[in-house]
C-alpha cells in the first residue's frame, strides 16, 4: 500500500496538496516554522524517519516531489509488509501534522495512549530527541551511523510505546519501584566519537553556566574552556568498542572472568549475534529511577546511596537499594541471579556501559544544573560500569565526577576491587 493511497487508513482526514507535502521535505524550514513550538521536534522526529526508510530501501528522496513518482518507487522496492505498515503510519501523522499543525494522537490505540501517559514518554521523548540532535548526535535522517559504517534511526516513541505493551507485566512491576526515566543511548556509534561529543557538550554547557565546576575555590572560572579538561580517560579507552574482545571492551558479561565472561563486542551485538538487545537495532532504550521516584517530574538520576542511606520503593514487590561497599563480581552475580528469579527485588535489571553514563550525565546535568555520580562531599558515589569489561584486564569501568578537579574521570578497576565509595547504578532494558 503507497502511503498517498486514497485506500490509506488516513483519507479520512484532509491532505495537503503534493507541493506543501514536499515543500517539507525540500524546503524543511519553512515549513517547521509554521507549526507551533512544542510540535517542531516531532516534526524533525516523523521526518527523519520517513528519511531514515527512503535511505534503508535506496528510494531518491527527490521523488517525493511526486505522490506518482514516489508510489511506483515504492512498489518496485520489494519492502516487506511489516516495514510497509511502519512508513504508512509515519506518512499518516507527518501528513497530519503538516496538514493540521498538530500531531495525530487518536491514530495510538487507547492502551498504548495510557503507557504513554503513565511514564510522561512524549514529554521525555521530546527533551532528549532535542539533547540527541543539539548535541550533533543525529544527523539529518535522525539516525546515528555506527561503528560497522551502517545508520541506525532513533527509535519512535511509538515503537517503544508497542515494546511496553509487550511485555506489560514485568514493566508494570519495575514501573512500580520506580523506574520511569527514560533514557535513549545511541549504543551503536564510536565510543570514541561519542566521548567527543560529551567533552565538547561539557565545554559548551561550562560556556553558557561559567559556575559549572567551581567546587574548588583554586580552580579558576575558564568560562570560555580554553584550558580546562573536563574529561578524563585511560589510554585504553581509545577503540575500546573497536578493538575486539582480547584487548577492547565486552558489553553485558554474565561472568567478570577473563577466558569465560560471555558477554558480546559492540560488532557481535549490532551484527545480532545472540544479542538480547535486538528490539531496537544501534541503539540501547532503558528505564531508571528518576532523581525522586516518589514525585511524578522524572527530571534526573537518582543518586548512589551509600550504605546506611538505602530506601525501599515499591509495593508489588518491594525493591531495596543496592547500596555501596561491594565489588563489581559481587553486583553482577547479584544481576545474574535475579535474571533467573522473577520474584527477585532486582529482576530485569542491568549495569550500565559507559556509553550509558555519558549519555545520563548529560540528561541529569541539563535537567537538574548539577553533575551526576559526585562522590567527594557524601552526595553519591562512585559508579561500576558493571554493563562492560575490560577482559585483557579483568577489570571493570567506573566512573564519577571529581570536583576537586572540575572534571569526569572515565577509569577502570580490577572486578574483584571495593570501597565504600563505589556503588553500581542499574537499569531496566525496554
Amino acid at each position: 500500500m503507497s502511503p498517498f493511497s486514497p485506500s490509506s487508513p488516513e483519507s479520512s482526514h484532509p491532505h495537503p496538496s503534493g507541493e506543501s507535502f514536499s515543500e517539507a521535505f525540500l524546503n524543511t524550514s519553512s515549513v517547521r516554522d509554521t507549526l507551533p513550538e512544542q510540535y517542531r521536534v516531532h516534526f524533525d522526529e516523523l521526518r527523519g524517519g520517513i528519511l531514515a526508510f527512503c535511505h534503508e530501501f535506496e528510494i531518491p528522496v527527490e521523488t517525493l516531489r511526486s505522490k506518482e513518482d514516489f508510489g511506483k518507487q515504492l512498489a518496485s522496492a520489494k519492502i516487506p509488509s511489516e516495514r510497509m505498515e511502519e512508513a504508512v503510519f509515519l506518512f499518516q501523522q507527518f501528513e497530519y501534522l503538516v496538514t493540521h499543525g498538530e500531531p495525530l494522537n487518536e491514530i495510538l490505540p487507547e492502551h498504548l495512549q495510557e503507557i504513554e501517559r503513565v511514564y510522561h514518554l512524549r514529554e521525555q521523548y521530546t527533551v532528549q530527541f532535542s539533547l540527541l540532535k543539539e548535541a550533533g548526535i543525529l544527523n539529518e535522517r535522525n539516525a546515528i551511523v555506527g561503528i560497522d559504517g551502517n545508520e541506525y534511526p532513533v527509535p519512535t516513541l511509538e515503537q517503544i510505546v508497542q515494546r511496553l505493551f509487550e511485555r506489560q507485566e514485568f514493566f508494570e512491576t519495575k514501573q512500580d519501584q520506580g523506574f520511569t526515566k527514560l533514557l535513549l543511548v545511541p549504543f551503536g556509534m564510536s565510543l570514541n566519537t561519542l566521548m567527543e561529543i560529551f567533552k565538547q557538550f561539557l565545554f559548551d554547557y561550562k560556556e553558557r553556566h561559567p559556575a559549572f565546576g567551581r567546587v574548588n575555590p583554586k580552580i579558576p572560572d575558564r568560562s570560555d574552556g580554553s584550558q580546562w579538561d573536563p574529561l578524563s580517560y585511560r589510554p585504553n579507552y581509545k577503540q575500546a568498542d573497536n578493538n575486539g574482545d582480547l584487548t577492547g571492551l565486552v558489553y553485558y558479561p554474565q561472568f567478570f572472568q577473563p577466558k569465560n565472561h560471555q558477554g558480546q563486542t559492540k560488532r557481535q551485538i549490532l551484527e545480532g549475534k545472540g544479542s538480547p538487545l535486538h528490539s531496537f537495532p544501534g541503539w540501547i532504550v532503558h528505564f531508571f529511577q528518576p532523581g525522586d521516584p516518589a514525585n511524578p517530574d522524572p527530571s534526573g538520576f537518582v543518586p548512589l546511596f551509600r550504605r546506611g542511606g538505602a530506601r525501599i520503593c515499591g509495593e508489588k514487590i518491594p525493591r531495596p537499594d543496592l547500596g555501596t561497599g561491594q565489588t563489581p563480581q559481587m553486583y553482577l552475580s547479584l544481576f545474574e541471579e535475579a535474571s533467573h528469579d522473577p520474584t527477585s527485588p532486582d529482576h530485569g535489571e542491568s549495569g550500565m556501559t559507559p556509553e550509558d553514563w555519558m549519555m545520563a550525565f548529560m540528561m541529569h546535568l541539563q535537567e537538574t544544573g548539577e553533575p551526576l555520580d559526585e562522590y567527594q562531599f557524601d552526595i553519591g558515589a562512585i559508579n561500576f560500569l558493571t554493563g562492560a569489561y575490560f577482559p585483557s584486564s579483568d577489570s571493570v569501568p567506573y566512573t564519577m565526577w571529581d570536583s576537586m578537579n572540575s572534571r569526569v574521570n572515565l577509569n577502570d578497576l580490577i572486578s574483584r576491587s571495593c570501597g565504600n565509595d563505589f556503588g553500581s547504578r542499574t537499569s531496566i532494558i525496554v
